[in-house]
């Protein structure tokens, strides 16, 4: 499916991270390249990035207060997590005082474009497709950075290459 390899020390993950359209959207990452994920202000992100992502994890891209808000391609998380330089900007919207070189409190991780999907998998496709119903997307909607599983990744990809969108949670869905 994708072009992506594997880090040598472990297996694949697999995360969707969320980003406002009208500020970066998925098409402005294939048009930027390497970009870092930086100001991401909530511990329980910071953690995942910091300790748990790392170069080939593939990322579910999601537009959030969108309309409609959905997964609108995939990335590929190119660079593991470093400090986030826009914590030490006292100019950034995402400056930290408290943030320092020595001591760095927030960290980003480098995402590239990976595959543009055929369509945007919406969020209400999401909701009705039972094997997702356990995604973190629809239990705690308001992280930006979140794991998926391997099922979750494959099956938001199917919806996505279907030209018909599901009409009920009971079709194709076992």
């Amino acid at each position: 499916m994708t072009k992506a390899t594997q880090h040598p020390t472990r297996s694949r993950r697999y995360w969707l991270m969320k980003s406002e359209p009208d500020v970066f959207s998925f098409n402005d990452l294939k048009a930027r390249g390497p970009t870092r994920w930086d100001g991401v202000r909530n511990y329980m992100a910071r953690n995942f990035m910091m300790r748990d992502m790392q170069a080939g994890d593939l990322v579910l891209f999601y537009h959030s207060n969108a309309n409609p808000s959905g997964v609108a391609g995939i990335a590929r998380v190119s660079a593991a997590a470093e400090p986030d330089e826009s914590a030490f900007d006292a100019k950034s919207d995402y400056f930290d005082a408290k943030s320092t070189r020595e001591r760095p409190r927030w960290f980003c991780v480098e995402v590239v474009h990976e595959e543009d999907l055929p369509r945007t998998v919406t969020l209400d496709e999401i909701k009705k497709i039972a094997r997702l119903k356990n995604m973190v997307l629809l239990h705690n909607s308001r992280l930006s950075v979140q794991p998926v599983t391997e099922d979750e990744f494959r099956t938001i990809c199917n919806l996505a290459a279907k030209h018909d969108r599901p009409k009920s949670s009971s079709r194709g869905n076992k």
